[in-house]
């Protein structure tokens, strides 16, 4: 059963951070009331309302205050949990349901708070590092996490007073941290960076130990929590190439009395699964919005017996998607069970609201040309003889922007979303990039000539200095865009900065700048385990460094490194080339590091880029290194696949013009071999194919090349003058070829 639901919009807030909404449960006297809504938002104000024939009515409203980051419900354990808790800054405030604030407790942290969890006189806190531990605002203790938290929960959700619970961490690097306290237990790893998880059916299952995760690329999982070890039982990667997920609850939308799975993710989508026979939950609805989610929740609203669900946005939007059916609250297509009489009445209160509503429009409008009008004569003259002239001011706006690696495609998802529509945004690149086409992009975009060279023909990891651009674009959004969306694809060893510029639909004319960093091995994504049965070469570095200046050069050269240096003695982080399946190994002390790939050119890469960034803080380093021979042709055979695969679509693109002029002379291709028959039959989807992969193809060129110089270059041999060769070897591909060749070339 598909279910059928039908939008509401509610009211408008400031902008939005995650998970700042929840829905008040009733009590048990009142089963039956409308639940009211309560949401919090980055001004400082938080706001509860309810529902009634479509009315809004305002439960209570703070004043405006520090930005609110988080919002949870809580209360006595055994009660409703209708207590509503607020992190702002490193406080977190209290409030009952008819907004009486009864708690203000200043945590004392360094951190500003991210999100918090309340069970009972338990409050867990989450910084970017840091957890802590308060119950009954006295500290219990605190736990340093050795990369970002993302989100805090602890099952069993159902305790008792006295019952022990256990807290679960969300971190960045691709792992749930499980506790004892404040004492790691021990971590899971997950497909992706976890970015919410929640109590799987809203309780954590009948033994309280399941939990539902959602990840930065999109994928949901379900986790049986054990004492000493996880199972996994399913996973939902992300086969529809969807936003991250932002967002997950439970609600019985379907009606069947079992809490179904909602899902909002960055990119507007809002998803419904089912928990059916089946293992793994069945999709029911989805529906895509023009912004992100940033909270979603499931109850009764606008009308009673009706499910829906309610969704917060980034920019401030409370939506409502019902069960209710349109004819419910439309005059003019009533059931018509109802009497005349009534139908007539309904249309007059109908006709008021719309009346009423129109006039309020006008009114402000009106307001808004005289306010205009008088900025306007301010900024150029001023009224009074003694006043000076009107500046003005620029306009503040917020910017939420993500640049994330797509592990299936090997591409940088790029999104900026701003609270009011986008006028052009301009992207601007010192170091070679492709931009991919994306389905959901409508903007219009112009490319602008750039003087400075383009990038070796050979792809190639030689990253010289260069003050001018090698991409300038310019993106023109429609009239109500708020978001956009990009994918970008970068070479390894070329590194620097994309920027962009932002310029929103206000007046005076503002423009904010963000910077996204593009890292010598920008296609490596952390891993905890990796194949230690491959060829592997090694480079060892040794010198006057420090562990923080080692962790920062690291940090400097590769992706999913956190901030913090480790504070073990020895540090050791893995990594996977998300394009090559290639694996880096990374292990390092004061004074010491050790770096192990199966590819030569990430070694090569690595060895540039700190060796660089040690001269340029004077420190000498000693270098070492043992290549492995039989890593060649290992590496060779990792690219062997998608080289032929785009070498034969290169050659089937090229045969579609003379093919298709053929059968048009011909009429008919019969005659033809049916190899050539398949090429003119799949011709649109292969065209289609090889437009989504610009350079793909050249690409691949030159990380053969790269391999041929980087193989010879720890020999102490230029073999440059040999590339032409390669290349002519390469245009007549086959493998053992290709291998005998890089065994065989010599100076």
């Amino acid at each position: 059963m598909d279910l059928d639901l039908h939008r509401v919009d509610y009211l408008q807030v400031a902008v939005t951070g995650k998970n700042c909404m929840k829905v008040l449960p009733n009590n048990e006297k009142s089963k039956r009331i409308l639940q009211k809504v309560v949401v919090a938002d980055k001004s400082g104000v938080v706001t509860c309302f309810g529902s009634k024939k479509r009315d809004i009515s305002n439960v209570f409203k703070t004043l405006p205050g520090e930005p609110n980051n988080f919002l949870d419900l809580g209360g006595a354990l055994g009660t409703p949990q209708d207590k509503i808790f607020v992190a702002s800054g490193s406080v977190v405030h209290g409030y009952s349901r008819k907004g009486k604030k009864f708690l203000g407790f200043d945590t004392n942290i360094t951190e500003n708070i991210k999100c918090i969890c309340v069970s009972g006189s338990d409050l867990l806190i989450a910084g970017e590092y840091i957890y802590n531990h308060f119950c009954d605002c006295i500290d219990k203790g605190y736990y340093l996490s050795s990369d970002k938290i993302n989100d805090i929960i602890c099952i069993p959700v159902l305790r008792k007073e006295g019952d022990n619970f256990t807290p679960i961490l969300a971190c960045n690097d691709r792992l749930l941290r499980v506790l004892d306290g404040t004492e790691l237990r021990y971590e899971i790893e997950v497909a992706g960076v976890p970015q919410c998880i929640v109590p799987y059916l809203g309780n954590a299952g009948e033994e309280g130990n399941e939990i539902i995760y959602g990840t930065v690329d999109g994928t949901i999982g379900h986790i049986v929590v054990g004492r000493d070890e996880p199972n996994h039982t399913w996973e939902l990667p992300n086969d529809r190439n969807l936003g991250g997920v932002s967002c997950l609850a439970h609600h019985d939308m379907t009606g069947n009395g079992t809490p179904d799975l909602l899902v909002g993710r960055e990119d507007g989508t809002v998803e419904v699964y089912s928990y059916d026979i089946g293992e793994e939950p069945t999709l029911r609805y989805s529906h895509t919005f023009n912004e992100s989610i940033t909270a979603i929740q499931g109850g009764v609203i606008g009308a009673t017996g009706f499910d829906e669900i309610v969704l917060l946005t980034y920019s401030g939007w409370v939506i409502g998607l019902t069960t209710e059916p349109p004819t419910k609250h439309i005059g003019s297509s009533r059931s018509k069970s109802l009497s005349s009489s009534t139908n007539e009445q309904e249309d007059q209160e109908n006709l008021q609201k719309i009346n009423k509503i129109k006039s309020e429009i006008e009114e402000l409008q009106m307001k808004v040309a005289s306010e205009r009008d008088k900025y306007r004569k301010r900024a150029t003259q001023p009224v009074d003889k003694n006043e000076l002239p009107t500046m003005s001011r620029a306009a503040i706006f917020h910017v939420k922007d993500r640049f994330v690696l797509s592990p299936s495609d090997s591409s940088y998802n790029l999104s900026i979303e701003v609270q009011t529509p986008i006028d052009h945004i301009v992207l601007q690149s010192d170091v070679p990039i492709d931009i991919l086409d994306v389905a959901k992009n409508s903007a219009v975009v112009s490319y602008t000539p750039c003087t400075s060279g383009p990038p070796s023909s050979t792809g190639g990891n030689y990253s010289d200095v260069n003050s001018g651009n090698f991409l300038l674009a310019t993106y023109r959004c429609q009239s109500s865009t708020t978001r956009l969306e990009l994918k970008v694809r970068s070479i390894e060893g070329q590194y620097g900065l994309l920027r962009m510029y932002i310029t929103p639909q206000l007046q005076p004319k503002t423009c904010i700048v963000r910077e996204f960093v593009i890292k010598p091995l920008s296609l490596h994504q952390r891993s905890h385990f990796i194949d230690d049965n491959r060829p592997m070469n090694v480079l060892k570095l040794t010198g006057p460094f420090s562990l923080a200046e080692m962790h920062s050069w690291v940090a400097y050269s590769l992706p999913d490194v956190p901030d913090r240096t480790p504070t073990d003695d020895v540090a050791t982080f893995s990594f996977v080339n998300t394009f090559l399946d290639t694996v880096l190994e990374c292990t390092y002390k004061k004074g010491e590091g050790i770096f192990k790939s199966d590819n030569i050119s990430t070694i090569s890469i690595l060895k540039d880029v700190l060796t660089k960034e040690a001269t340029g803080r004077k420190i000498n380093l000693n270098i070492n290194y043992d290549f492995n021979q039989s890593s060649i042709p290992h590496t060779l055979s990792l690219i062997h696949p998608k080289l032929d695969y785009q070498l034969m679509l290169a050659k089937k693109v090229q045969l579609i013009d003379a093919l298709k002029e053929l059968q048009v002379h011909e009429g008919n291709i019969d005659f033809l071999a049916a190899e050539y028959q398949m090429i003119l039959g799949d011709s649109e989807m292969l065209k289609e194919e090889f437009k989504k992969q610009p350079a793909h193809l050249e690409r691949l060129y030159g990380m053969v090349t790269d391999l041929f110089i980087d193989k010879f270059k720890f020999k102490g041999v230029n073999v440059k003058q040999k590339v032409p060769q390669l290349l002519e070897t390469l245009d007549n591909y086959d493998l053992s070829t290709l291998i005998e060749f890089f065994e065989t070339a010599t100076v």
